[in-house]
């Protein structure tokens, strides 16, 4: 089954219901997060986690995290954030911060169109930018 599209549906800009929940259980596969909508210049994306992420950091904007299922760690190097389902959190910009999640996580993530998932740290979790589900 695909996934997503490489560009944002046709439905774009209109009003519709979006469940962030049932899209998220489309995605095949982990740390592979997918528009769901946007407002303005900024993005909603679903995720699927589990495992460790890797240290990075986001110069230029924060970041909103919103589990919707599971139980997600944001480790940062000063402490650690737990937040459970119905929970948010965001870390501001250029706090080096790095998502843990030792069982599944289906997330909600909010950030300005255009944020690498990875931040400064490139590399092999590194995902495809503005990929629509």
């Amino acid at each position: 089954m695909q996934d997503a599209s490489p560009q944002a549906p046709a439905t774009r800009g209109q009003r519709t219901v979006i469940n962030p929940l049932a899209k998220a259980r489309m995605i095949d596969g982990q740390w592979l997060p997918r528009v769901i909508a946007e407002m303005n210049d900024y993005q909603f994306k679903v995720a699927r986690i589990e495992g460790d992420f890797v240290w990075h950091q986001h110069a230029e904007t924060d970041e909103t995290f919103i589990v919707l299922e599971g139980e997600l760690r944001i480790d940062l190097r000063d402490g650690a954030l737990v937040l459970r389902a119905g929970e948010m959190a965001v870390v501001p910009k250029g706090v080096e911060h790095k998502p843990y999640a030792a069982s599944e996580v289906k997330l909600l993530l909010i950030e300005p169109r255009g944020v690498v998932n990875t931040g400064d740290a490139q590399g092999e979790r590194t995902a495809p930018n503005d990929v629509w589900i």
